[in-house]
C-alpha cells in the first residue's frame, strides 16, 4: 500500500494532497487529537473517498496511511486501523450529494466552536466575516453523527455553499480542490477569532450597513469564481506546500 506504483497517479496525487491538508491542520492549531477529519474523492470515481485512520495524529499523516472507502462505509484498502463512523457520515453526506466537491474539512477549533455555539452565527462585523458568510450554510445539531439518515438534511444544508456552521459542533469546508477547501477553512476560522476578539473587548459595534453588506457578498461571490481575480487555493495551496515542506515534511510517503 505504501508503494506509488501501486496506486493510479492521479490518486496518489490526491493522497499526497490530503496528507498535506491534515498536516497543516495541525500547523495551524485546528487538529483535535484524533477527532476531527479530511477527506478527498478519488479523482475518476464518484463512490469512493479517501479519509483518515482512526488512530493516526494529523500531524504524521502520510499518503499511504490514508484509507480508501465506498459511500457505504466499505474499506477498499489495506489498513491497520478503523475510520471514525461520525467522520464517514459528516464526509460521505457530502461526497454523495455535491459531485463538483473533491475535498471535505471538518474542524473543532476554540473559534469555530465559538461561534458555531452562538444563536446568531457568524456576525457582519468585518470584512472577513462578510467574505465567508457570502458562502455559508447552517445545519441544527442532531447528536453525534452516527445516524446515516442525518446525511440528507447535512447535504442540502451545505447547499452549494463552500462552508457549513455545524451548530454547537464546529466547521466544515468544502472545495473543488484540496486547496480551495483548506483555504475556505482558514478565512472561515479567522472570521470566527475576529468575531470572538471583537465580543471580548465589550465595545459598541461600527454597524456595517445593509446595503453595503448585501453588495460586498457579491463582490466576494465574485473575487472568488473562476472570472475574479483570486480563485481560492490556486495561488495559496503552492505556497502552503513549500511552508510544509520546511517544517514538518514527509507527508508524501
Amino acid at each position: 500500500m505504501g508503494e506509488t506504483t501501486e496506486i493510479a497517479t492521479a490518486e496518489w496525487e490526491m493522497r499526497v494532497n490530503l496528507a498535506a491538508a491534515f498536516r497543516l491542520v495541525d500547523l495551524y492549531g485546528w487538529s483535535d487529537l484524533l477527532g476531527t477529519h479530511l477527506s478527498a474523492r478519488v479523482p475518476g470515481n464518484d463512490q469512493h473517498f479517501l479519509i483518515n485512520p482512526f488512530g493516526v495524529m494529523f500531524d504524521e499523516m502520510t499518503a499511504s496511511a490514508l484509507v480508501k472507502v465506498d459511500l457505504d462505509g466499505n474499506i477498499l484498502s489495506e489498513t491497520n486501523y478503523p475510520i471514525n463512523p461520525a467522520g464517514f457520515t459528516v464526509h460521505s453526506a457530502v461526497h454523495m450529494m455535491r459531485h463538483d466537491v473533491d475535498c471535505v474539512i471538518h474542524t473543532h477549533t476554540a473559534a469555530g466552536l465559538g461561534v458555531a455555539t452562538q444563536k446568531d452565527g457568524l456576525l457582519p462585523l468585518t470584512q472577513q466575516s462578510l467574505a465567508v458568510m457570502a458562502h455559508s450554510g447552517y445545519h441544527n445539531y442532531q447528536g453525534i453523527a452516527f445516524d446515516l439518515e442525518e446525511r440528507v438534511s447535512m447535504g442540502k444544508d451545505l447547499g452549494d455553499n463552500n462552508i457549513l456552521f455545524l451548530l454547537n459542533h464546529g466547521l466544515l469546508s468544502v472545495g473543488k480542490s484540496v486547496g480551495e477547501a483548506f483555504m475556505w477553512m482558514y478565512r472561515a476560522e479567522r472570521a470566527c477569532r475576529f468575531q470572538l476578539a471583537f465580543q471580548q473587548s465589550g465595545a459598541e459595534p461600527n454597524v456595517i450597513p445593509p446595503e453595503i453588506v448585501s453588495s460586498t457578498f457579491d463582490q466576494n461571490r465574485h473575487a472568488n469564481s473562476s472570472k475574479g481575480y483570486r480563485p481560492i487555493g490556486v495561488n495559496e495551496w503552492p505556497a502552503l506546500l513549500r511552508k510544509l515542506d520546511r517544517e514538518n515534511p514527509g507527508y508524501t510517503q
